[in-house]
């Protein structure tokens, strides 16, 4: 008989393509990671996994299982979570997504409510790309995202939470940093600082900037928002910023934030999860929270 464990451990394999790796994320030792592979394999009479020297493959036939298997974990995931929901729907795990231009900017207005408001939630936090968050919700390793809206996430059910206004950030040097507000068009032929690709952040951004008649500055591509801002306070270019991310900040003597004549750049801050998603009274909660959070932010 097939056990949940075992589809646990090809999951494993198929994500780190390494047995120690594996066995170690799934709190087994390698050989009985190894063994419980073999044993499944001479059950299904298949060869699941390609052994090789230096790495793991899955084989065509281990490719095609291993997103049955991962369907049936997420509905074992889905089952367990009913249950629990059934004897207290307000208790329990939540794991939550966020995106990096995002995560160490809401957070800090957000969890101490969530905290008082839903104490017998266990919040667990991951914080990776856009890409990789949609995996993860959709594979049901993550119960929720929190990110900016983009059309292609229309698979998802989705709760908007906020809209979050982008700010023109310059040094106090720049020539534009004497606006106390400026138009988006002012920004005709300028080059302007962006992330490196990955971040949903740098496409709505360069978005704005190209339709303004902007540049993109390709002389530097930042893996952060704190890269791209001590890049703009040394008087290296200008970037767009959340504003979130310019709440509070330290670095206010050397950079200048300058808000955006209406119809300002913006991006939609949105909870997505999975369809059919059993914990709804404990996702509703979440929502009627950081809504009621963000109002005293922005």
């Amino acid at each position: 008989m097939i056990k949940i464990r075992d589809l646990e451990y090809l999951d494993a394999i198929d994500t780190h393509r390494h047995f120690g790796r594996a066995a170690e994320a799934c709190f087994v030792s390698q050989p009985t990671l190894s063994g419980q592979i073999m044993k499944l394999e001479e059950h299904l009479g298949l060869t699941l996994i390609e052994r090789q020297t230096r790495k793991v493959m899955l084989t065509p036939a281990g490719e095609e299982l291993v997103t049955e298997a991962r369907n049936v974990l997420r509905a074992a995931n889905n089952f367990e979570a009913s249950a629990k929901a059934l004897l207290d729907p307000f208790s329990g795990d939540l794991h939550i997504g966020l995106i990096p231009t995002l995560a160490p900017y809401l957070l800090p207005h957000i969890m101490k409510d969530l905290n008082e408001k839903l104490p017998k939630i266990k919040f667990y936090l991951h914080e990776d790309k856009t890409k990789n968050l949609l995996k993860s919700l959709d594979d049901g390793k993550l119960d929720l995202i929190i990110l900016p809206w983009l059309d292609e996430m229309d698979k998802f059910d989705r709760y908007d939470l906020f809209e979050e206004p982008l700010v023109l950030a310059t040094s106090k040097d720049h020539e534009l940093s004497t606006a106390k507000i400026v138009n988006l068009s002012k920004l005709k032929d300028f080059e302007v600082l962006t992330l490196e690709d990955g971040h949903c952040l740098r496409d709505q951004a360069l978005g704005f900037c190209f339709t303004a008649g902007a540049k993109e500055d390709h002389r530097f591509q930042a893996t952060s928002l704190e890269t791209l801002r001590y890049m703009v306070s040394s008087n290296m270019g200008i970037t767009l910023l959340p504003q979130l991310a310019t709440v509070n900040h330290h670095i206010t003597n050397t950079i200048k934030y300058i808000p955006f004549e209406d119809p300002k750049p913006n991006r939609q801050i949105s909870l997505m999860l999975r369809s059919g998603y059993s914990r709804m009274q404990c996702i509703r909660a979440v929502v009627s929270s950081v809504k009621a959070s963000m109002k005293e932010v922005l």
